[in-house]
């Protein structure tokens, strides 16, 4: 039933009084489909932690056989070229010495022996 205001022209239902109201509140699903939050596809991408770029520089000589010069952490310099290598070692062959096995660990750095000294002031670093 519809009862006029006593204050005015304004009309209220029976259901509508001061004591009764109920907050006018929204449904959380449809928020939450308005306004998604952060999923973790949103997320920067984390880069990997092998580029596979070491392992395609080694195929490349090994393939070419390209005349290396190793660097030891000791100073020492190894000539050769590449015959194989794995996670933690580099097996070099000689043409004036034994084949060496070289752990990873131990070498400083490499260049190609064509490239002349590569010595610790050239390159880009």
């Amino acid at each position: 039933m519809v009862n006029r205001n006593s204050s005015g022209g304004a009309f209220k239902s029976d259901d509508e009084t001061a004591a009764n109201r109920k907050l006018i509140r929204p449904n959380l699903s449809e928020l939450a489909d308005r306004y998604p939050t952060r999923s973790f596809a949103q997320r920067k991408q984390v880069p990997p932690e092998q580029t596979n770029a070491e392992s395609y520089y080694y195929l490349k000589q090994m393939a070419a056989k390209t005349p290396m010069v190793v660097v030891l952490t000791d100073g020492e310099k190894i000539h050769g070229w590449i015959e194989w290598y794995d996670k933690g070692c580099l097996k070099v062959n000689r043409d004036d010495g034994p084949n060496l096995l070289l752990p990873k660990a131990s070498i400083k750095y490499m260049y190609k022996a064509s490239d002349g000294g590569g010595g610790e002031g050239s390159g880009n670093r």
